[in-house]
C-alpha cells in the first residue's frame, strides 16, 4: 500500500524537504504546513518551502513563518513531498535533484512524476491525504496541525459548498473540531479579513465583467495597469474568479489575469458541466475538471478569441 510506503520513508529518513506549488492556495500552505509541523513533532529535521510567500489572510496560522523562500545553496535531504502540484516545474526547484527520494503527494489528476506517487483525484484535498498519512503513522495531530488541514479542507472545498466536499471532507473536518479548532477563526481569517487594498482592487476589476451572449461563460481581467493605478499586488487578486461564477446561469468562469506584459494567466472554475481542467489541458496549463489555469501570450483580445471560441464548442 502506498500510505505505508510513506510510513516507512517518514519512520527510516531524517532530512525533509516540504513543497508545494507556486501561488499558494489554501490547500498548498495548509498541507504544507500540516505536513512540515508533524513532521517536526516526530523529531525530523524538515525544511517547508514555497516561492511565493503565505498569503497575508494565511498568516494568522501556528507556524506559518516556516515556510520559507529560499534555500541554502547545500540544501540536500532524504526525502522531498511534494504536495498539490499538479506539475513538478510548479514548484520552482529542481527537486530531484535535492533529494534521494521524491514523494508526490496530490489529488490533481495526471500528476505522476515522483518515485512514490500517492494520488486520489476523489480527494477533496491534498490535506485530507496529509491527514491520512499522519493517521497510518499513528501521529496525535496537534491543534496547529489540526489548524493547518482544516484551512486546506475548506479551501479547496469552498466552505464545503463545491461537488468535492464529499463525506470524507466533512468526516475529517469533524475530527478536526474535535481537537479543538475554532471553525469561526479560521473562516474569518481567511474570508473577512481582507485589507482596504483588495477591496478597492476589486472595485476597479468587477467594471471588466463580460457575459457571453448565450450565458453559459463569464469573466472579468485585470491588466498591469489596474495594479499600479490602485497601488495593489496580485496576491489581492485571488478568488476575483468566484464573482463571475456567482451569476445565475454561468457554468464556467474566468479570470484573466496579466502577469507580464502581453502574457495572461486565466483562471477557469466550473459548476460541474464542463471540464475545465480538460480545457486548460489543451490550452497547455491543467487542473481539476471543476478548477483549472493554464499561461497564454498575446493581447486580452487575442487571449480571449483563443479561449472564447473554445467554450462556445463546448457548450454548442
Amino acid at each position: 500500500m502506498i500510505v505505508q510506503q510513506i510510513v516507512e520513508q517518514i519512520q527510516n529518513n531524517q532530512r525533509f524537504l516540504v513543497v508545494a506549488h507556486e501561488n499558494p492556495d489554501g490547500d498548498a500552505i495548509g498541507s504544507t504546513l500540516g505536513l512540515a509541523i508533524a513532521l517536526l513533532e516526530m523529531g525530523k529535521d524538515v525544511v517547508a518551502f514555497n516561492v511565493d510567500p503565505v498569503p497575508e489572510i494565511m498568516q494568522f496560522l501556528p507556524q506559518s513563518e516556516l515556510i520559507v523562500s529560499q534555500l541554502p545553496d547545500s540544501a540536500s535531504f532524504d526525502v522531498a513531498f511534494v504536495l498539490d502540484a499538479g506539475e513538478l516545474h510548479r514548484t520552482t526547484l529542481p527537486v530531484k535533484d535535492l533529494c534521494n527520494t521524491l514523494i508526490n503527494i496530490d489529488h490533481h489528476p495526471h500528476s505522476d512524476f515522483g518515485d512514490i506517487n500517492y494520488l486520489d483525484t476523489s480527494a477533496c484535498a491534498t490535506a485530507v491525504m496529509v491527514h491520512r498519512v499522519l493517521v497510518a503513522c499513528k501521529h496525535e495531530i496537534s491543534l496547529p496541525v489540526a489548524k493547518a488541514l482544516y484551512l486546506g479542507i475548506i479551501s479547496d472545498t469552498g466552505s464545503f459548498r463545491y461537488s468535492s466536499a464529499n463525506s470524507e471532507a466533512f468526516a475529517v473536518a469533524g475530527e478536526l473540531i474535535k481537537l479543538g479548532v475554532d471553525t469561526w477563526d479560521i473562516s474569518s481569517n481567511l474570508y473577512e479579513s481582507h485589507t482596504p487594498e483588495r477591496m478597492k482592487l476589486l472595485g476597479a476589476v468587477l467594471p471588466s465583467l463580460q457575459i457571453s451572449s448565450c450565458g453559459n461563460y463569464a469573466s472579468v481581467s485585470m491588466g498591469l495597469e489596474t495594479l499600479e493605478l490602485t497601488g495593489s499586488s496580485a496576491e489581492y487578486a485571488d478568488g476575483f474568479v468566484n464573482y463571475p461564477r456567482s451569476i445565475r446561469g454561468v457554468e464556467v468562469a474566468m479570470f484573466f489575469n496579466e502577469i507580464a506584459s502581453n502574457m495572461y494567466k486565466i483562471s477557469f472554475r466550473s459548476r460541474g458541466k464542463i471540464d475545465v481542467g480538460s480545457l486548460s489541458n489543451s490550452l497547455g496549463g491543467g487542473g481539476h475538471h471543476n478548477a483549472a489555469g493554464a499561461k497564454l501570450s498575446g493581447s486580452l483580445e487575442e487571449v480571449k478569441g483563443t479561449v472564447f471560441p473554445l467554450l462556445d464548442q463546448l457548450f454548442s
